[in-house]
């Protein structure tokens, strides 16, 4: 069959002329490269024309350098596709990219909300304002009732001071040491514009979350996330944003390995001269890469916790950037798991690589008390030894007494009776390691008594 060639440019109406031209050509398979985002108009105008169309990795079919140009990179592809020698990438369909969309877009007002933030406290670092050192969170309810003050014209630190809310009101002298600065009315303006701007987009963010939850149980998610919402790390955020970017349908990666080299969360393989020479991963989704870091991190820091005693045992070895890249990774194989099979989390426990391993962490135990000077023998029970729950104390109900405040003289001597308060006196050396103390009951009459 002769070759055809035709060229066409990449408005609209040019490439409606392509989707004709192919239905003409009868061609039934079709294979593109993925470049940036320029490839997604072409395949939504041809998408339905040509029963089989596949998306290539620029780096699986990278052409040789010096002989590459656009007609020799669509031959070489057109050969290979006959050939049948091509994987095409994961395309979600389009309910599924509209929700991806969607938590993209939320990622980046996330980041822009906390850009907006880094530059209220320089505007305030730039005044002297300095509601950071004191408060915890400059943007808690304190700290916004503050900044609404301050952008409002109050310019009395005490006053300021007073707008703090629960323990922070412990801390006013502080706080009006901090708000005493040296505003101008310029700075107060932008102060103002990006307050106003961070609240805006603030509320844009929170009906974004709602949209995207309503959409998500629109596609019958609901079971789903609360599925995964049991993974330790794993929010409903983090679920469907998961879900959002590798979809239900676990069949289109085969298994959890392909899943996890394709969301580039594995170490990758470059070996020349029977050599390894470097396990770094490559550039995958990042996206999905972002929100499993995040939920590894947060699985790091759960107590009786799996994933939390997998993430120190790697970080022991390896660092913490492997160690959570490790966890990302271990939480994807899971999302799979739970996916494929339907399945809930089971919680393996903190202690299950010690219970999986007995006899290496009683020798690891062992060989720590070694190094501390104790000589250690073992001797394997009979039967596992029940762990003894902790003995349950009684309160100890204490005799009412008048108690007062420490240091404040008793009223004995002015009510005219006997004094029976109890005084802690130290008696023996001081400074010293064997110094003594005695509690001495008296009765003491007069106004230098105190308890």
């Amino acid at each position: 069959m002769p070759l055809k060639e035709e060229t066409f440019r990449t408005f609209t109406k040019d490439l409606r002329r392509l989707r004709q031209w192919l239905i003409q050509c009868r061609v039934t398979e079709l294979a593109m490269e993925s470049t940036g985002q320029y490839w997604r108009p072409v395949w939504n105008v041809l998408e339905g024309a040509v029963a089989k169309m596949l998306l290539l990795n620029p780096a699986h079919v990278k052409g040789l350098a010096g002989h590459k140009t656009d007609r020799k990179d669509a031959q070489w592809l057109a050969t290979r596709l006959e050939r049948e020698d091509l994987k095409g990438s994961f395309v979600p369909g389009q309910p599924l990219q509209e929700l991806r969309d969607l938590t993209r877009l939320r990622v980046h007002w996330l980041q822009d909300l906390n850009r907006i933030k880094n530059r209220i406290g320089d505007v305030c670092e730039a005044g002297n304002i300095k509601i950071s050192s004191v408060a915890s969170d400059l943007f808690g309810t304190s700290g916004r009732r503050m900044l609404d003050a301050i952008v409002a014209g109050d310019k009395d630190a005490g006053w300021l001071a007073d707008y703090a809310k629960g323990k922070l009101r412990g801390k006013r002298a502080l706080l009006e040491l901090a708000l005493e600065g040296s505003f101008t009315p310029h700075q107060r303006r932008l102060l103002g514009r990006s307050v106003r701007h961070m609240n805006s987009l603030e509320k844009e963010i929170a009906d974004l979350t709602e949209e995207i939850e309503q959409k998500a149980m629109a596609m019958g998610w609901g079971d789903v996330i609360t599925r995964l919402d049991t993974i330790p790390g794993i929010d409903r955020i983090a679920a469907w944003t998961v879900l959002a970017e590798t979809g239900v349908d676990m069949a289109v990666f085969g298994d959890a390995e392909h899943l996890a080299s394709w969301a580039a969360v594995c170490p990758g393989q470059r070996e020349s001269g029977g050599k390894r020479m470097s396990g770094r991963t490559r550039k995958g989704n990042i996206y999905l890469r972002r929100v499993l870091c995040q939920s590894a991190w947060a699985a790091s820091h759960t107590k009786d916790c799996f994933l939390a005693s997998f993430y120190r045992r790697v970080r022991s070895r390896k660092g913490h950037q492997k160690a959570i890249m490790a966890v990302a990774h271990r939480l994807l194989v899971i999302v799979f798991h739970l996916l494929r099979d339907g399945e809930t989390y089971r919680e393996l426990g903190e202690d299950f690589h010690a219970r999986k391993n007995a006899e290496k962490a009683a020798l690891r135990h062992v060989a720590g008390l070694q190094r501390l000077g104790y000589y250690v023998t073992l001797q394997k029970a009979a039967q596992p030894v029940p762990v003894a729950a902790p003995a349950v104390v009684p309160p100890v109900i204490l005799p009412q007494t008048n108690k007062r405040r420490p240091g404040r003289p008793c009223k004995c001597a002015a009510k005219q009776i006997a004094c029976t308060h109890k005084t802690n006196t130290r008696t023996g050396p001081k400074h010293t390691g064997e110094a003594e103390y005695q509690t001495i009951e008296t009765a003491r009459v007069g106004a230098d008594c105190f308890s």
